[in-house]
């Protein structure tokens, strides 16, 4: 056979094996990936669930010390990164370890000796990874632990955002949590040592092992160990695919790695000790008996050296009511969490917390804790609704009893029973979608007294044995508080229930009374009793919350007017913010990868030392593959030689691989230490920046349920680390295969221009346009994925943040069910995106045995024409597959790419709007924090306003007039507007016709942060930050507003200086991450008192700020802030139900019924005794709240 026809069949048929490869690589490349994408999808979701179940099997004692925001890290980020590794990575570390064994296989059977010399290199490579992954992995740990902290204060801030922006609190915790980012920061960079040196050894030995299997191959042939130089060039061949399969697998294993830190958070949570299930129920046991606190001693873990219960002996029979009351901190809501089994008492004398409580024959802690729980009815003092439909929220309390499987005609008759008991109902009908309305997080929807009837209404739908009430009309009006009250004394009949509360009026009918002080009970009986003894502590209480009332002789029962109807609230925001929100999402338009990317990289220009090293590293790294080529080409020659020759070139040449392999080193190493570096201080700079543009959002932005706190958590803990991913060794290595690539179609074409032309023009085309349908199809699947596991995110944070409402409720399994669900459909809708992305990844990937196909065909018709030289065609045949390799490594980080590319259009289009509204506000007037002598005056001139989901306005034509100085108060029926005037006045929302002005300036012409200073408000629900006492109550001042003096004098007022010094370490106490649960409520609100007094405010806003205080507290901190009103130092600006607390107001306006029936107005005006003599609206609401009618 001729050599021309020789030639041709060979090279034939070498195509055609190569097209079935290609075919046979589709099949199993396509379902080895689409397996792996399903795996990591299934054990990323069953580690979350795996997670959430045993934190909810965790005792209180361990999740107080767990933050919301390490819960959504762990779940998010920590997950996604797992998922990640498994799906991508896993999948191309298996691909690539198969290529190796196959390599080495066929390199052992043509020459064992030569191959072995050449696997030291494999060996190198191990010890030097087993020195260094073990490094990075505990650097990653470091790293995650500091991620934690910095999702646990966003996960505060997004929580308190009103808080936070009422105390202009913005810059502190925007520092705070700066600093846990940038120690975050510190951590990754001492990975950029190891990852430089790891990926110098590697490449190096990569590298090193052609010198050394070119040079020993030779050395063997020479002396006739090898008897064909074939031999020599096969094995040269299965090394070099080998090594460069070694090179192909270092970024699979680093991020394997930083997964398998990621893991030891899971499992920590997972492997921990849980609380044992089971015990004693029903029918061994009776809920219906007494129970019985028997020498009880309790302190709480998080505050060992501070006793709350010395002692206790109680006695709450069945049957009846017995009522708790005390100054706050005295150990009353400790009870009631002893009865819920939140925290459980030991039987050693050593212990802190000590002393039995029997039910009946039976310790407590015998009993199945789920069927005990499912007994009691609990309404806690700031009660906590789901973000889901109010029929869904209060059907949750139905979980656990003979009705959680009932239709839904029978819950839903259940739960309108339950509405209208709990005087729900009225609200609920005025609402456009009833009992479909969505409440908001937390309830934020709704006013305070319409989300406790809510819970009350949840309480007693399932009939409970045993009835908690822990101040549970605390925000109710007096008119609705009298009909609530009516209604849980009919269904406490033959129920034990507890009642705490601060509003002796609530307790008049109890059975019985205990007389809580310093966590022992220092007097009992009926109120009758204990009234009668003027000397007791019981009869201080009432009369410190007597309200002076006209003589009985003078009131007319006919008089009275008509019932109050009561408005709806439905605090969603306001119209015109809502629009804004609106327009500012229009503007944000879908950035492409370049476009985004790029963008980001523009903005942290300042980093260009690391951008040139990085570059630099890169250029030299994508050199290899082309310079490879050339050099095989001159070992193509060398093979032509005999004698001496052949050992001189030998030598030579393998010196030139070795120094290749020196500079690839140098190269690599520059690489891993720069591109690290530099994704960890991009992505530092990025989160900082994403944090404080969601922080410049305006209050309508966070009532948005896309943007409930959970979810910012999640999107804040995983969008910028997405974005530093990809600019760290995700990233760094497509820009080398683009070099690489680029320089390997520069050598083909040197060597001959018309085979390079074919082969780069068949394969490119194809591989491009497989690059662009996958990176487009995983966009689409990162933004489905994000938005699932978002959800399941702000789900699961809500659950944890609520987890004393959802194990009272009985509601784990039920929580566990719906979290598994969402999982669930998020992996049906990931499997479906898969198979595309699967069969776009297979493709691309054949693509490049095609394109060998074609250049081994197309290149044996030059050989045999004899226009190409074997030389020549060897080269370009090496150059076009290596380039063919490197496009498919670029295509192997298309998902990273895409991730990317969602999170950066995500920080970008948030960060956008903020700056805009930033360029806005600096036309503003600035608004000097004055230290006026006489407050500041207040005007409201026909101010209409109205939230988006309202078909009517709250109020319109509302004109209001406060002098400088003066004590305003306004009351009303919950959800008539009067929290909505102090939220006007905070400039939450701005009204959408009319002005409100401040000593002649309208508020809305005013820089708002400026403009805050001069206010101080204390919320219906007060909320406390980690950190000590101390920087409470400072949070939002500058160390030159106060001094230490002034601090304890505003604690003085507040009543809670006493309480301070007491413990161990005074103002120094540290609150610990779960500062809400560290104190009681009455304690945490005069913290809050003292924090607003010390701001020293021209205006002073105060939302039922005394609601949570006991009565003496109540009185001491009312008469230092009706000092303070005397004095005419600040403008005082009050919302009440308990009307004690405003009679002394220099002006009281009552919101009633507008005129047309829809909407709220100002129905009366006037002094308190001005407004009593006029017998209307007032004096009715009066007669109900005094105590001693």
């Amino acid at each position: 056979m001729s050599f021309e026809l020789n030639t041709r069949v060979l090279s034939y048929t070498s195509a055609k094996d190569r097209v079935i490869l290609g075919i046979a690589f589709i099949c199993s490349i396509g379902s080895g990936v689409l397996c792996f994408r399903v795996i990591g999808l299934r054990v990323s979701a069953a580690l979350r669930l795996e997670y959430m179940q045993s934190l909810f099997t965790q005792p209180i004692t361990k999740l107080d010390q767990v933050s919301v925001g390490t819960v959504t890290n762990t779940i998010s980020t920590l997950s996604n990164s797992i998922q990640q590794s498994i799906s991508d990575k896993l999948a191309i570390l298996f691909q690539s370890l198969a290529l190796l064994v196959t390599a080495y296989i066929i390199a052992f059977k043509y020459s064992w000796a030569l191959t072995l010399v050449t696997s030291a290199s494999l060996l190198f490579i191990l010890i030097a990874c087993s020195v260094t992954i073990p490094i990075i992995t505990k650097v990653q740990q470091k790293v995650d632990k500091a991620d934690e902290k910095h999702s646990s204060i966003a996960a505060e801030v997004f929580g308190s955002i009103r808080t936070v922006v009422s105390l202009g609190a913005e810059e502190p915790l925007r520092k705070k949590y700066a600093v846990w980012v940038e120690e975050a920061r510190k951590r990754g960079q001492g990975m950029s040592i190891a990852m430089g040196v790891q990926f110098a050894l590697m490449f190096f030995a990569m590298y090193s092992s052609f010198s050394l299997a070119f040079w020993f191959g030779l050395k063997l042939y020479r002396e006739g160990h090898i008897e064909n130089i074939n031999t020599v060039i096969t094995v040269f061949f299965s090394v070099m695919i080998a090594v460069t399969v070694l090179g192909n697998i270092a970024t699979p294993l680093i991020n394997v790695s930083k997964a398998s830190s990621a893991a030891t958070s899971f499992f920590e949570m997972i492997d921990s000790e849980r609380i044992e299930l089971g015990g004693l129920r029903d029918p061994d046991v009776s809920a219906h008996v007494d129970i019985v606190f028997q020498d009880v001693h309790f302190t709480y873990p998080t505050r060992p050296d501070t006793a709350v219960l010395k002692g206790l002996n109680a006695r709450f029979e069945k049957g009846k009511t017995t009522a708790l009351v005390g100054p706050s901190g005295s150990g009353k809501s400790t009870i009631v969490a002893l009865v819920e089994r939140w925290y459980q008492l030991e039987s050693s004398e050593e212990d802190h917390s000590r002393g039995t409580i029997s039910v009946g024959e039976h310790n407590i802690n015998s009993l199945d804790i789920k069927w005990w729980r499912s007994q009691i009815g609990l309404v806690q003092q700031e009660p906590f609704l789901f973000n889901d439909t109010i029929f869904n929220n209060v059907s949750f309390g139905l979980i656990g009893t003979k009705w959680e499987n009932e239709t839904e005609a029978v819950k839903r008759e259940m739960v309108e029973k339950a509405c209208r008991e709990a005087f729900a109902e009225e609200f609920i009908k005025r609402l456009p979608k009833g009992y479909r309305t969505i409440v908001g997080e937390n309830g934020t929807k709704l006013s305070g007294g319409q989300r406790q009837r809510l819970a009350i209404a949840r309480s007693i739908v399932k009939e409970p044995t045993i009835l908690i009430l822990d101040e549970a009309t605390s925000a109710i009006d007096v008119r609705g508080e009298k009909i609530v009250q009516a209604a849980l004394e009919q269904v406490s009949k033959n129920r034990t229930t507890i009642v705490i509360a601060h509003r002796l009026s609530t307790i008049r009918q109890a059975d019985h009374i205990v007389v809580m002080k310093g966590g022992v009970n220092v007097e009992q009986g009926t109120h009758d009793g204990l009234l009668a003894d003027e000397k007791g502590v019981y009869h201080d209480l009432v009369h410190a919350q007597k309200l002076e009332l006209l003589a009985e002789d003078e009131t007319n029962e006919s008089e009275i007017p008509h019932e109050l109807k009561e408005e709806v609230q439905l605090a969603h925001f306001a119209l015109d913010d809502k629009q804004q929100v609106e327009e500012e999402n229009k503007k944000d338009k879908s950035r492409g990868f370049f476009s985004s990317i790029g963008l980001l990289l523009y903005e942290q220009r300042a980093n260009w030392p690391f951008y040139l090293t990085t570059i630099f590293g890169a250029v030299g790294a994508g050199a290899a593959f082309p310079l490879q080529s050339w050099l095989f080409a001159k070992l193509i020659h060398v093979f032509q030689l005999t004698g001496r020759q052949l050992a001189d070139a030998a030598n030579f040449w393998a010196l030139m691989f070795f120094i290749l392999a020196l500079g690839v080193a140098l190269s690599y190493s520059i690489v891993g230490y720069s591109s690290n570096s530099l994704s960890v201080r991009i992505g530092s700079s990025c989160r900082k920046e994403y944090f404080q543009s969601i922080l410049e959002k305006p209050i309508p932005f966070y009532d948005i349920n896309e943007n409930a706190s959970g979810s910012l958590i999640s999107r804040l803990a995983t969008d910028p680390k997405q974005v530093q991913d990809l600019l760290g060794m995700n990233g760094i290595f497509p820009v080398i295969s683009v070099f690489s690539m680029i320089g390997c179609i520069a050598i083909a074409f040197s060597f001959g221009w018309k085979l390079s032309l074919v082969a780069v023009f068949a394969a490119l085309p194809c591989t491009f346009l497989a690059a662009f349908m996958r990176i487009r199809y995983e966009l689409q699947f990162e933004a489905m994925n994000a938005a699932v596991y978002s959800g399941s995110s702000q789900f699961a944070a809500e659950a944890i943040e609520a987890f004393r409402t959802v194990s009272a409720l009985t509601m784990e399994d039920a929580i566990l069910d719906r979290y598994a669900d969402l999982l669930r459909q998020q992996q049906t809708k990931a499997f479906r995106k898969a198979w595309y992305a699967t069969l776009i990844f297979a493709f691309s990937d054949s693509v490049e045995l095609c394109a060998m196909a074609l250049t081994f065909w197309y290149g044996g018709q030059l050989l045999a024409s004899r226009e190409y030289q074997p030389t020549s065609f060897f080269v370009i045949y090496m150059a076009i597959i290596q380039g063919g390799q490197s496009a498919g490594q670029f295509l192997s980080f298309g998902p990273n790419m895409a991730q990317a590319t969602a999170s950066a259009n995500r920080v970008l289009s948030l960060r956008s709007n903020s700056s805009t509204k930033v360029a806005a506000s600096m036309g503003q007037k600035q608004l000097a924090h004055f230290a006026s002598q006489s407050g500041a005056s207040i005007e409201f001139c026909d101010v209409a306003f109205k939230y988006a989901s309202q078909d009517v306005p709250l109020f319109t034509g509302l004109n209001v007039s406060i002098e400088s100085g003066q004590f305003v108060a306004f009351v009303g029926p919950s959800g008539c507007g009067k929290t909505t005037v102090i939220s006007l006045l905070e400039r939450f929302y701005d009204p959408f016709q009319g002005t409100i002005s401040l000593n002649g300036q309208d508020i809305r012409s005013l820089e708002k942060s400026s403009y805050r200073r001069a206010l101080s408000l204390v919320a219906q629900e007060p909320r406390l930050f980690e950190g000590t006492i101390h920087e409470n109550i400072t949070l939002g001042l500058d160390k030159s507003d106060f001094t230490e003096n002034e601090i304890i004098q505003a604690c003085k007022d507040a009543e809670i200086h006493d309480f301070i010094t007491s413990l161990p370490e005074g103002y120094s106490t540290e609150l610990g991450i779960k500062a809400q649960t560290a104190l009681s409520g009455g304690q945490r609100q005069r913290l809050c008192i003292a924090r607003a007094l010390l701001r020293k405010p021209s205006l002073l806003l105060l939302d039922e700020a005394t609601s949570s205080l006991d009565s003496q507290s109540e009185k001491v901190v009312q008469g230092a802030l009706e000092r303070l009103a005397g004095k005419r130092s600040m403008t005082i600006v009050a919302v009440a139900h308990r009307l004690a607390t405003i009679q002394k107001a220099d002006m009281i306006f009552v919101f009633g019924e507008s005129e047309a029936g829809h909407g709220s107005r100002i129905v009366e005006q006037g002094t308190h005794q001005e407004l009593l003599r006029t017998k209307g609206t007032y004096w009715q609401m009066c007669q109900e709240n005094a105590l001693d009618r």
